[in-house]
């Protein structure tokens, strides 16, 4: 519990048995009530890994794709009876000490979303992002800044911390089960009107830290830009798009 709320780390995972227990270890569990884990379909012993570090497993039969795991991530932490979930990554790309700071931002009242980013500071290349990933995540951000009419450094981490109410607000299951979810969570927040904030955060990327490939980088951000260029005309009232719709 953290001032009296009750608290959930949600970890969408796939192939992340060698680095779970490194992940694991660094979770305030003083304040987090529930670490769920949802396997999406691995090969490799992530889910019996997490059974025994004693988190909450679901298994998914085959991989449905990274969106559809975090749809099962938060369904089972509201039904839980989380107030704030926070998305970490098990594979140690961030790190689970800055939980407790992302939580106080939501529990004080001026947040309905936490974002730790990457761009911030000097993280991202200090921590070994490749030089494209870092231009692409510039020019989308500037994009959807744009596009959007928000202020964020970036659109793109996943390490992330919101509201109950938020979760159950935005319309998730209208949402991609690929990689774009992400993006359209954050773009259905700024279009209801939730609070976004940000604090800076280290980044890991080393061999075994989970990436996309170049081409499906590609493929991400054409959805980004869909997703803006969707919300823009949605404003506009010249499409109504489901994603827009609240629950």
């Amino acid at each position: 519990m953290f001032e009296s709320k009750k608290i959930a780390v949600v970890m969408p995972a796939y192939q992340a048995e060698k680095t779970l227990s490194q992940t694991y270890r660094e979770i305030p569990l003083d304040i987090v009530d529930d670490v769920i884990l949802v396997d999406d379909g691995s090969t490799d012993d992530t889910a019996l890994r997490a059974k025994d570090l004693g988190m909450v497993v679901h298994v998914h039969a085959v991989n449905q794709g990274y969106g559809a795991n975090q749809k099962s991530c938060y369904r089972i932490a509201l039904e839980r009876g989380a107030d704030v979930v926070v998305m970490v990554h098990p594979d140690y790309q961030y790190t689970p000490r800055l939980v407790p700071a992302m939580v106080a931002m939501i529990t004080s009242g001026h947040f309905d979303v936490a974002l730790a980013s990457r761009i911030l500071g000097n993280g991202a290349l200090a921590g070994g992002m490749p030089l494209y990933k870092y231009i692409s995540n510039r020019f989308l951000t500037l994009t959807e800044n744009l596009l959007l009419g928000a202020k964020l450094s970036e659109y793109h981490t996943g390490y992330r911390a919101f509201s109950r109410t938020v979760l159950e607000t935005l319309p998730l299951e209208k949402n991609s089960d690929d990689f774009v979810f992400d993006n359209q969570m954050l773009a259905q927040a700024i279009d209801l009107g939730f609070a976004i904030g940000e604090i800076t955060c280290p980044t890991a990327y080393f061999p075994d830290a989970s990436s996309i490939n170049f081409r499906r980088s590609c493929i991400y951000g054409l959805g980004v830009l869909g997703t803006a260029l969707t919300y823009r005309l949605h404003r506009m009232g010249i499409v109504r798009s489901p994603l827009f719709q609240p629950r």
